[in-house]
């Protein structure tokens, strides 16, 4: 186990990757404009790297779809894909040290959960969806015997990706692995906030065996590079990550250009409901802890709304309390640091706007609260958690994307359901409860995509990944995501 000198050692002699990768090479934006990708541990610059607009996304789109169309990997047969994929998996196994250090680096994320979370799920991901790929059947129509119906899958052409900054090879894995095993070329713009992994993942790929062009990588922003990928005319499917706001003006773009499809995993603000009958208070406050805390609350699943039920919220604060002790701010590459920092000031002004919001709206931080900010020290907020919320309250209803957590209580299930739903959002929600009826009757209930009972972010490669309402449409991992990227053709033969 490396340590933490270790790994700053290792950070002075990686090699960071800064351009843009388009037809299987590495190249400046066309304008020759970069932006500052920023350590937001120590506010350093880290690397000067390519701002893709529209010219670089017209060369991308050119070159994904003369690789669709020369059949070089879209006609390519599902197990010899299927190779090329595993062969990917396993060079980001060789290079697991090298992909979580750039993250780290690049976002603020701890070293130790990129090595625990966010590497291994990349690669079961790449894993999984290659093997999966050559196990999916047609299906013949029950027709008449002078007719023979047929229905098959077929990849959908040029597809855009649009990831975001939280989990930058994580939610790269989950786009492309599907889009790619299904034989499609994919155009990936990663958030200008966390560019810097994905662009050494291309690289793996191409040495994998992936063809020329079949993945293109362009560093920019999204009003820019993801604002003309989403209108071109020649991208026929848009995958994206990110926040809600973004993901209307998308649908919009698409509108505006050839009705492409757009998939989107939008906001979260998800809640968390404890019983009176959950009968280990110490695991679910543990829990809550982990469900708003690990990577700084910047987590669309986070479980930033807890209600409890009046009868136990005095030892559930106690026990949340001595929970949330164990993270606290501090250098990303120390292998003991469970919370790192957030990504950019930016973000840090965000969190500390709404803190305040809910400091001037009456409810009470009991740890925690608003961030001392010291230039040239890093993004850091501390675990904050504030109780007498109400679901009328800024903080409780909007997404922070920090580690704020709103605490309310209830006394009825009904009461309790009510205020889970009382929000547009409804990507996930975790239930705590010993009662298998009420389990399954609140599981049910409650709007969103994701249920966890008894615990929070469970799930593999086997289980797919979205939201309902404001969170977004279509899903991740699991044979579902591949039904994002392909099409359904039935053919009709007369016999």
């Amino acid at each position: 186990m490396k340590t933490t000198a270790d790994w700053h050692s290792l950070s002075q002699t990686i090699t960071l990757r800064h351009q843009a990768y388009i037809n299987g090479t590495s190249r400046p934006a066309l304008s020759g404009e970069t932006f500052e990708s920023v350590n937001p541990s120590t506010e350093q610059t880290l690397a000067e790297v390519a701002s893709c607009d529209t010219g670089d996304v017209e060369l991308a789109v050119t070159s994904a779809r003369e690789a669709f169309r020369s059949g070089v990997w879209s006609r390519k047969a599902p197990g010899e894909r299927k190779q090329v994929l595993l062969r990917l998996a396993e060079l980001m196994e060789q290079h697991r040290d090298e992909l979580a250090l750039l993250d780290s680096l690049d976002m603020g994320k701890s070293i130790s959960e990129m090595l625990s979370v966010d590497l291994p799920d990349s690669i079961d991901c790449f894993r999984w969806t290659a093997e999966s790929i050559d196990k999916m059947y047609g299906e013949i129509a029950p027709t008449g015997g002078e007719t023979l119906g047929l229905i098959s899958r077929e990849p959908v052409g040029v597809v855009a990706a649009i990831t975001p900054w939280n989990y930058p090879l994580m939610m790269a894995s989950w786009k492309l692995a599907p889009a790619l095993a299904a034989g499609n070329s994919v155009i990936l713009k990663p958030s200008e906030k966390s560019p810097l992994s994905v662009l050494r993942l291309a690289e793996l790929a191409t040495e994998a065996g992936l063809p020329d062009g079949v993945l293109n990588v362009l560093p920019g922003f999204g009003h820019t590079a993801g604002k003309a990928l989403a209108l071109h005319n020649d991208v026929d499917v848009l995958a994206f990550t990110g926040s809600s706001r973004v993901g209307g003006l998308l649908m919009e773009y698409a509108g505006q250009s050839n009705l492409k499809q757009v998939w989107l995993e939008a906001g979260g603000k998800s809640p968390m409901v404890v019983f009176e009958d959950c009968a280990d208070i110490d695991k679910a406050a543990t829990t809550a802890a982990a469900a708003i805390f690990s990577n700084q609350g910047e987590v669309c699943i986070a479980c930033s709304r807890l209600y409890l039920q009046r009868s136990i919220k005095a030892q559930f604060l106690e026990a949340l309390l001595a929970a949330a002790k164990q993270y606290r701010g501090g250098d990303p590459l120390d292998p003991d640091t469970r919370m790192g920092a957030l990504v950019d000031k930016a973000q840090l002004d965000t969190v500390a706007r709404y803190i305040k919001s809910a400091m001037d709206d009456g409810a009470t931080v009991v740890t925690g609260g608003m961030p001392e900010y010291l230039e040239g020290q890093g993004f850091y907020v501390e675990p904050t958690i504030i109780t007498e919320a109400r679901n009328d309250m800024a903080f409780v209803q909007e997404e922070i994307f920090g580690p704020v957590l709103a605490v309310c209580d209830f006394d009825t299930e009904d009461e309790a359901v009510h205020l889970a739903n009382d929000n547009r959002y409804g990507l996930g929600a975790s239930v705590w409860t010993d009662n298998l009826s009420r389990a399954h009757r609140v599981s049910r209930q409650i709007q969103s995509g994701m249920v966890w009972v008894n615990g929070w972010g469970g799930g593999d490669s086997t289980m797919p990944f979205g939201g309902v309402k404001a969170s977004g449409n279509g899903r991740d991992k699991s044979l579902h995501s591949l039904e994002k990227y392909t099409e359904l053709k039935t053919v009709w033969i007369s016999l």
